[in-house]
């Protein structure tokens, strides 16, 4: 496992935790703050963007 990998895990992680504790959390700030907490990538972003986004 690289590190942008651990970070993201770590990200995915995190953000399971914050939408577990407060399920009507802003998606989009939560993640922006993740992206900056653990260093990820533009790509990355867009992943958690992807897998946090709510079905329509």
């Amino acid at each position: 496992m690289t590190i942008q990998d651990a970070a993201l895990h770590r990200a995915v992680e995190w953000m399971s935790d914050r939408l577990r504790e407060e399920p009507g959390a802003n998606r989009g700030e939560l993640i922006d703050q993740a992206s900056r907490e653990f260093g990820l990538t533009p790509l990355q972003e867009e992943f958690l963007y992807r897998q946090f986004s709510k079905p329509a």
